[in-house]
């Protein structure tokens, strides 16, 4: 049985840099893992992708797979492996490969 489950996340979601909007979307999915706090994955498209650069800084995880995370420009400078993606998901986690979710101690991710 897998730890993971995911959903479509109800309602607009936002992500905040600075207090420079950088995601909208309606169409996020919220993952539940084990004990874990929800996270919100914002689909690529509904991202602003000029704030995302590449980090050097691997992802693994037994649950989600291997990904990679992404530092990202705010009008206050660069937030470090503020966001991060699944790119080899696991096969419970097939739904997040082109989504990238985002550090909530980094940014603000909330719903609107």
């Amino acid at each position: 049985m897998s730890n993971i489950r995911i959903y479509p996340a109800q309602g607009k979601w936002v992500v905040r840099a600075g207090g420079s909007v950088i995601a909208e979307s309606t169409n996020a999915l919220e993952l539940v893992q084990r004990d874990f706090p929800f996270v919100i994955y914002f689909p690529r498209e509904d991202i602003a992708s000029a704030v995302l650069d590449p980090s050097d800084r691997p992802l693994f995880c037994d649950d989600r797979g291997e990904g990679v995370h992404f530092h990202v420009s705010s009008p206050e400078g660069i937030i470090l492996n503020a966001g991060y993606s699944i790119t080899a998901p696991t096969e419970a986690a097939t739904s997040l490969k082109d989504h990238i979710a985002f550090d909530a101690g980094k940014v603000t991710v909330e719903r609107v």
